[in-house]
């Protein structure tokens, strides 16, 4: 009689090699609109696990595709749960036949330690506003902790092709409504670049190039801005966005800030720090008035 591991043993069959090739893990394409998500090191899988859920609650409650037309519990029409019943049926057949819809978010494993990306699908969704409302809820009640691994989310409103002209044609889209729009008013602006596996571009020239596209009707403003654009470059692209004065306000949309602060450092060093910022950035942006 054949024992279990020689049953097995002759089972068992060497892998197809000709069959379909291994499924890709999907990419950042130029055109996109998402989320930049940093965590924990070698916590990228739970992080997207957590912030999937966080993502998912949230579109829920602000996207207007994902509202209800039931009716409420106690009204309907006089025959109670006949009508009730035959409502439910009709409800799911109505669903079987719904086309097949993208998630509102899909995750991008993207191989470099500690980030992750979150491509937008649905269109009604804004970036900034939808981490804005994140953050705000939960600096709001820091002790209700949604995620564990989870620090900054950091939104784009576009992706665009890192190179000169491909930052410049991102950042002509993205800056308009902010900068360009009929009527505009003076705005103080400032400029905070973020570069990863990437060499192309330098920060210096990407400082300039982003400054010539607000133009000279807004000044620089490092501290007191009304609008930061923040640039975040990853090896072939960029993506750009405009937040308010509430990004500083808000721990720089660190979720980790938020709900278990790092103790302040003393008064002189932290003074130290920020002048050395400022002053690094304020010759590149002033450079672009030159």
């Amino acid at each position: 009689m054949k024992t279990h591991i020689e049953q097995a043993k002759k089972s068992w069959r060497v892998p197809n090699k000709s069959g379909p090739p291994p499924r890709q893990s999907p990419f950042i394409r130029f055109g996109d609109a998402g989320i930049w998500v940093t965590c924990h090191k070698n916590q990228e899988k739970k992080c997207i696990g957590e912030v999937r859920d966080l993502f998912e609650e949230y579109s829920e409650a602000i996207s207007p595709e994902t509202g209800s037309n039931k009716p409420l519990k106690g009204e309907g029409s006089e025959n109670g749960d006949e009508d009730d019943i035959e409502r439910e049926i009709r409800q799911e057949v109505s669903d079987i036949h719904k086309p097949t819809q993208r998630t509102p978010f899909e995750a991008i494993f993207l191989e470099v330690p500690c980030l992750v990306f979150f491509r937008i699908n649905n269109n009604s969704i804004d970036p900034v506003a939808f981490v804005r409302k994140i953050m705000e809820d939960a600096a709001a009640d820091p002790s209700k902790k949604r995620t564990r691994c989870t620090q900054r989310l950091v939104p784009s409103t576009l992706v665009g092709h890192a190179s000169e002209e491909g930052l410049e044609r991102t950042a002509k889209e993205v800056l308009a409504p902010h900068f360009h729009a009929e009527n505009q008013q003076s705005k103080k602006f400032a400029i905070r670049p973020t570069i990863r596996n990437h060499t192309q571009l330098k920060r210096d020239t990407i400082i300039k190039k982003v400054a010539s596209m607000v133009g000279d009707q807004h000044s620089v403003d490092l501290k007191n801005y009304d609008a930061l654009i923040l640039v975040d470059i990853l090896k072939n692209v960029v993506g750009i966005s405009v937040v308010g004065r509430e990004y500083d306000r808000l721990k720089r949309f660190n979720l980790q800030e938020i709900f278990e602060p790092t103790p302040q450092q003393p008064k002189e060093q932290k003074q130290e720090g920020l002048q050395q910022e400022s002053t690094a950035g304020a010759t590149a942006e002033q450079s672009a008035r030159d």
